[in-house]
């Protein structure tokens, strides 16, 4: 079956200069042998091709790879020792310039895409005619890609769907970005306001402001904030919340304090100290668990500056989790709040009754405030009561309100 293509081949230089026909050099790798044998022979009689290794798997296939070089692999993606895609891979490890094809008689959409992720430029479904083979091996050589039709279709599908699903994460990128710079301009933002009471007394101590957003469909301020973040704006959201707080100081008790939150990113920003203004002996900062501490050195002046005129330090949700019982060695703060998770149910829960019981004992020993979140029960209150927490806010005490 000799062919007279004279691009199956590749040149040399020789001593005067001329190109010498140089025969491309052909791995084949495949499990079934009657396959190979047969490729083996139909190749191996076309001019400017000669087969120089066949394997059976895929380990196979890589280390004769690293032998041989061969300037173009034949691959097959259902072989043993972990299909084409390892092969392929392992392949264009050892021996960069070989050129891999995929062989396959499947041409479903995820094993085209598989093989091509993996590094392959041509994909040939089994029992492709032996002229397109050739004429696959030569436009390969040639820098080329080369894919049956029969897989060209789903290819394309794939990379519409993919266009589209982008287009489609691009446009709420877009919107989320959107809405997040309204409320940054003071759209959409408003901030509630939940008392914190003497769990004895009912008096109020402080309040804390909770930012809430206007924006259909509707969403959790923790998945905005969240959202803030991922878009490179999280300082600035929560110094925009922070700002619509202390608009309402005036309206909090005069001898209650204003609590807000903020990540310790927004604690070590220099725009923190401006936002919070002049009455800084009522204010309480919540440092949040919204990411990791990476330099908790840092963080730690930054908060020194901030006690120095006045502010006092709190940690939130305390016993949620291991990075706010970290802050709160580290840190020192005047403040720390039980969590909900720890609150909720503690009248029924010895677990819940014995960890807070520790956190408190720990709390008194380091002349540091406790503040239990989210009471929603007299029960709760009651035990929490006997604990000896002394301060709390919840449903039950009451809910958050705007001004």
């Amino acid at each position: 079956m000799s062919s007279p293509r004279a691009s199956v081949s590749r040149g040399r230089a020789s001593a005067g200069d001329r190109q010498v026909a140089e025969p491309i050099r052909i791995l084949i790798a495949d499990d079934e042998p009657a396959l190979v044998g047969a490729l083996s022979e139909l190749l191996g009689h076309e001019d400017g091709l000669t087969i120089v290794a066949t394997a059976g798997d895929a380990d196979e296939a890589i280390e004769l790879a690293d032998v041989s070089r061969p300037d173009v692999a034949l691959v097959d993606v259902k072989m043993p020792a972990g299909g084409g895609a390892r092969a392929a891979r392992g392949i264009l490890i050892r021996s960069p310039s070989t050129r891999v094809i995929a062989l396959s008689a499947f041409e479903d959409r995820p094993t085209v895409l598989e093989m091509l992720r993996a590094g392959a430029v041509g994909y040939l479904v089994k029992g492709s005619a032996a002229e397109h083979i050739v004429d696959s091996i030569a436009r390969v050589m040639s820098g080329g890609t080369s894919l049956s039709t029969e897989v060209v279709g789903s290819i394309v599908n794939e990379l519409a769907s993919q266009l589209r699903r982008e287009e489609i994460e691009e446009e709420l990128r877009t919107q989320r970005r959107s809405e997040i710079e309204r409320f940054l301009s003071g759209e959409g933002l408003r901030m509630a306001f939940q008392p914190i009471v003497d769990l004895r007394t009912r008096r109020v101590v402080g309040t804390e402001a909770l930012a809430r957003f206007r924006s259909l469909p509707l969403r959790d301020p923790t998945e905005w904030f969240a959202e803030a973040i991922r878009l490179e704006l999280g300082v600035q959201l929560e110094l925009a919340a922070i700002r619509e707080a202390l608009r309402s100081l005036e309206r909090v008790p005069p001898d209650a304090y204003l609590s807000v939150n903020a990540s310790h990113r927004t604690a070590m920003s220099p725009e923190l100290r401006v936002a919070l203004g002049d009455n800084l002996s009522r204010i309480v900062v919540e440092i949040t668990e919204h990411e990791a501490i990476e330099d908790y050195d840092m963080l730690m002046a930054s908060l020194a500056e901030l006690r120095a005129s006045g502010v006092r330090i709190a940690i939130d949700d305390a016993g949620a989790g291991f990075a706010s019982l970290r802050h709160t060695l580290r840190l020192a703060p005047d403040i720390v709040k039980l969590d909900i998770s720890l609150t909720r149910g503690i009248d029924g829960d010895r677990a819940r009754r014995a960890l807070a019981s520790a956190l408190i004992s720990f709390a008194d020993e380091m002349s540091i405030t406790i503040v239990a979140e989210g009471i929603e029960t007299a029960e709760e209150l009651e035990t929490l009561l006997r604990l000896g927490v002394r301060f709390g806010q919840g449903f039950h005490l009451a809910e958050p309100a705007f001004f």
